[in-house]
């Protein structure tokens, strides 16, 4: 008898239909088939002493079991549960009738225990789109399977009650949860406050305009002036995530087994801080199992990179792509995925290798050959694509030890969000662009125009800074933001959005490019 069930396989961030074919034939033995990886050809010992635990014997005949299409490789431990039914079923031990009517995945123990999978979400939407009736999953999923709506999710702890269900011998309740009203009183408290922060007024302004247009931003300071305290509480003043960049997050951090048991929708933007000893493919995805790496797992969120220079060339250069085009492709043998990395990056390091250049206090004891060289570690397409470089110096004492709170993270995420809303307008016939820091150059060309003043003062700084065109488009783009930070709070949307580009924009927009000048701790006043 040939019996089917179904299930899901995750390629990308996405799920893709599979069907489990179970016959039990002549003769003696187990054959699984259709490009099965060693977890799934393992699943014979774990389904078969499994089906012992729940009183079930074994086919005393030839079982083959087929994974359909053939041609995708099949991975993990996801299909013992569906497999395990499809057998049962073949064997007519269990009825085939509802079989049509569920999508199962999950991993099974040896005493019968469904243990957790990955990316449940994507194989829940599978489901529904492809007009399931339910999803059953472990109970380690339900949560997170039930974001989907239209879909009946069960969650089952063993083997034997996906039977009883099966059989209609038990019931198990589908788990219910209202997605949106869930989503819309999660409270997003921070561990972080900018109200705890200690004097650096110009670098909280430099982070308040990059998380205004989506800007990347790299602090170059000494050793304790705060730039690692200060990027920790970046997420505290970014715009809250709409539900589809809520949505798109979880399937991500679904896919590679980062949520935690019980979660739902992810309601905090993302903040990854790999360790500068990360590998490239750890870094971007891939591998022999593909997974999201550290940008995908940053997409719509923060990819703090500290200690810059110190992580390796290779490392480095592998973002100049997916920081243009914001999604990367992994091309290899066997396979090719695509992967969001829609990320703002935020780098941090010190001026040189002692760390006290341009000082205020401490004598640096490097030399300018070892400083230049220490710099040149970042290359310049990359530190081209880094739109605000900012220098930070120590905090002086007396503000340190000021009892008097900053301005808290809600008043400047406040003005955050108003200046995130005229971008809304400005690029609401636009597709995939939701931020200044994503414009093309038709785009720049329609609202990043200059009169003759703002003209002359960006062609002395381009001149004296020999600056790259591409740093020429950045501070366009930056300029852009602050004039929405400021029009926002004094026009309407519709107003701000075509407002005018100003020539105190442009000269802020050029202090923000530290790095481009012949002596960068130096300030611009001459300009």
């Amino acid at each position: 008898m040939l019996v089917k069930a179904y299930a899901a396989a995750v390629q990308g961030i996405d799920a893709i239909p599979i069907t489990i074919e179970a016959v039990i034939d002549k003769g003696i033995g187990f054959t699984i088939v259709g490009l099965p990886d060693a977890a799934v050809k393992e699943s014979g010992e774990r389904v078969r002493t499994a089906l012992n635990q729940v009183g079930e014997e074994w086919p005393r005949r030839h079982v083959v079991v087929n994974l359909s299409p053939g041609d995708v490789k099949k991975e993990g431990a996801a299909y013992d549960l569906p497999m395990a039914v499809a057998i049962l079923a073949a064997n007519e031990k269990i009825p085939a009738t509802l079989l049509a009517d569920y999508m199962i995945m999950g991993e099974l123990s040896l005493d019968g225990t469904l243990l957790p999978i990955k990316g449940a979400l994507p194989m829940a939407i599978l489901a529904r789109q492809m007009g399931f009736k339910g999803l059953i999953v472990p109970s380690a999923n339900v949560t997170e399977a039930t974001v989907v709506n239209n879909l009946e999710v069960y969650g089952a702890d063993t083997f034997g009650q996906v039977l009883g269900f099966i059989r209609g011998e038990a019931t198990m309740q589908a788990t219910e949860i209202n997605t949106r009203e869930e989503f819309a009183q999660a409270s997003q408290v921070f561990d972080f406050d900018f109200s705890e922060v200690k004097g650096q007024e110009q670098v909280k302004r430099a982070f308040e305009v990059a998380c205004a247009g989506g800007h990347n931003i790299l602090l170059v300071g000494p050793p304790g002036s705060g730039k690692s305290m200060m990027a920790k509480r970046l997420p505290s003043i970014l715009p809250p995530l709409t539900l589809p960049e809520a949505l798109e997050t979880t399937k991500i951090h679904s896919v590679a087994g980062k949520l935690q048991r019980g979660s739902t929708l992810m309601t905090c933007r993302p903040f990854r801080s790999p360790h500068h000893t990360i590998s490239p493919v750890a870094l971007v995805g891939g591998g022999t199992n593909p997974m999201p790496g550290e940008i995908s797992l940053a997409h719509n969120g923060i990819l703090f990179l500290d200690e810059f220079p110190e992580f390796s060339r290779a490392v480095l250069e592998v973002m100049r792509q997916p920081l243009e085009d914001r999604h990367i492709s992994i091309s290899r043998a066997k396979y090719a995925i695509d992967y969001p990395a829609g990320f703002m990056l935020v780098a941090s390091m010190n001026p040189c290798p002692c760390g006290y250049y341009n000082h205020p206090t401490k004598p640096c004891t490097c030399s300018p050959n070892l400083v230049q060289k220490y710099l040149n570690r970042i290359s310049g397409p990359l530190l081209d694509r880094i739109d605000l470089q900012v220098e930070i110096l120590p905090v002086p004492f007396n503000e340190l030890t000021s009892l008097a709170e900053g301005e808290p993270s809600a008043k400047i995420r406040e003005r955050v969000v108003r200046a995130r809303q005229v971008q809304t307008e400005r690029f609401k016939a636009e597709k995939e662009i939701f931020s200044n820091a994503q414009m093309n150059s038709r785009l720049m060309r329609r609202y990043c125009q200059l009169d003759d003043e703002c003209m002359a003062r960006l062609e002395k700084a381009m001149e004296r800074f020999d600056m790259s065109a591409r740093a020429y488009d950045r501070i366009l783009k930056v300029a852009r933001t602050i004039a929405d930070l400021e029009n926002s709070e004094l026009m309407t949307l519709s107003e701000a959005a075509n407002a005018p580009i100003q020539v105190h924009h442009i000269s802020e927009a050029i202090a923000y490019r530290n790095l481009d000048r012949a002596s960068w701790g130096t300030a611009i006043s001459k300009l």
